[in-house]
């Protein structure tokens, strides 16, 4: 069950009803079970999987906890690890990996062993509920958190439908306390959570779905019709699409959330105004990058990390040692490697971590500059090389991804324009519309928002919003971040 469909229209209003009417107990019983029922939609046998890494870590977590021997509580720690990534790896990496081995096996000469040609389906949401139970038991041996008792509860969080497919990706220690108390009935949550909802369905079929054909065309034609120009075009465009289309998924999860009077914490904040690749990475998929940094990139540069209850897990320290650096790339070559089984990811992976480690050269030479001329310029030039990064996560193969290369650094490349004229035009006003509202929700929003012209304003965007989002609903498209 996808959010943009008939389905799901039906089966949000019954899930909140139920949610308000049923006592607190029932609630959490009841929301497992529609949980499952919404994710049953696709798969349910893969519900199976869903269950058993609930259990898994449900008595892991228990286990570590009541252990005071450091080598015990680490064993049971590996020992959740290793089926956890274990079952990611066969139905995400395996396919990837046996491919790649019979590659190198071949190019030496050797044709006597053949792997099986595999096909495994890739059960949706798997690479998010992994990272969440990961997480879940890490906390607990780090001893930032409390198991949770109550085994319900537990299964409740990690199957919770609003962020089960695509995120956010939640922590057991933000969730489980909102789940184990009873929230009186607000008409805000209601209200909020409705205007959060259309919001995403407006990215997501307005402007996200009416993008995609401008970026399949242009992907889908031969690098010889396409010049530099044209892939830096469509860099930008296939950038603004994944953008409409991830956040809208976000915005409809929060706004799910809160019909409940369940907060999830937001996962973008207008990332293409970000002036450094550093900062492009606070303000993108937020949850992702947060988890990286404490549950990767942390442990691999061997520093202390300490659990504050307002600013959850924070590092202390920066660091630009030869061991920073290599726990940088390293994070970054997994975390491409996340998003999908192919060397592409691992290349933007990388590519990012380079954008970073240039990012983190360049500061002392800025230093004398005013900050203001330094986020200007610093905006001006990042947002093309964040945007060019989208190349090789959507070139599909490192053929592809090696065309648009060379593209890019023949000077003839850039005389000629191969896309239809609406295709740059399309780009520049989306951009454009990016800037107007960011600064529209920045400096004049909070001047007007309570007063009766503001009121007004918001209910006619809100209507608009609601009539082309009926106009344009189509239950067939499905969001990107469901691949991965």
């Amino acid at each position: 069950m996808i959010f943009n469909s008939l389905s799901f229209l039906l089966f949000l209003p019954l899930v909140v009803i139920l949610y308000w009417l049923l006592p607190r107990t029932a609630r959490v019983w009841m929301l497992t079970l529609m949980s499952l029922v919404f994710y049953g939609f696709w798969k349910p046998e893969y519900t199976l999987l869903l269950i058993f890494a609930a259990v898994l870590d449900y008595f892991v977590a228990l286990e570590i906890a009541r252990r005071d021997d450091p080598r015990k509580r680490r064993n049971f720690l590996i020992f959740s690890l290793v089926l956890n990534l274990g079952i990611l790896f066969y139905f995400k990496y395996l396919v990837f990996f046996s491919g790649n081995l019979q590659d190198v096996l071949n190019a030496f000469g050797n044709h006597s062993l053949i792997f099986p040609h595999l096909e495994i389906l890739l059960p949706i949401g798997i690479s998010f509920y992994t990272f969440e139970t990961i997480s879940y038991t890490v906390d607990v041996y780090r001893r930032h958190i409390e198991p949770e008792r109550n085994f319900m509860r537990y299964l409740c969080f990690l199957v919770y439908f609003p962020h089960l497919i695509a995120g956010p990706i939640l922590r057991a220690a933000d969730i489980l306390p909102q789940l184990a108390k009873r929230n009186p009935f607000r008409k805000e949550y209601l209200s909020e959570g409705f205007k959060r909802i259309v919001y995403g369905l407006f990215l997501k079929v307005v402007l996200a779905d009416n993008i995609a054909p401008m970026v399949d065309h242009g992907f889908a034609m031969e690098h010889t019709a396409i010049s530099a120009i044209d892939v830096w075009t469509l860099a930008f465009l296939f950038g603004f699409q994944i953008y409409f289309d991830f956040c809208a998924y976000s915005h409809i999860a929060i706004g799910c959330a809160k019909l409940m009077g369940i907060t999830f914490f937001e996962n973008f904040n207008f990332p293409y105004l970000a002036v450094s690749p550093k900062a492009f990475w606070k303000r993108w998929h937020i949850s992702l990058s947060n988890w990286i940094k404490d549950y990767l990139y942390l442990p691999l540069t061997g520093k202390k990390v300490v659990y504050d209850q307002q600013q959850a897990i924070s590092e202390i320290n920066n660091s630009s040692t030869l061991k920073g650096y290599t726990a940088l790339f390293a994070t970054w070559a997994i975390m491409g490697f996340w998003h999908g089984a192919n060397w592409t990811f691992i290349i933007w992976g990388l590519y990012h971590a380079i954008l970073v480690t240039i990012h983190r050269l360049i500061i002392p030479v800025t230093a004398g500059i005013s900050k203001r001329v330094r986020n200007i310029a610093g905006w001006c030039i990042s947002l093309p090389f964040l945007m060019l990064g989208w190349i090789p996560f959507r070139a599909g193969s490192m053929t592809a991804l090696t065309g648009y290369a060379g593209k890019i650094i023949q000077p003839h490349g850039y005389t000629w324009l191969g896309l239809r004229e609406n295709v740059y035009l399309v780009t520049f006003l989306v951009l454009l519309t990016i800037i107007i509202v960011y600064l529209l929700n920045t400096y004049v929003k909070p001047l007007i928002e309570n007063s009766v012209f503001g009121q007004l304003l918001n209910t006619l965007v809100m209507t608009a919003a609601i009539a082309l989002v009926i106009i344009f609903l189509r239950p067939i498209s499905q969001f990107i971040y469901f691949q991965f």
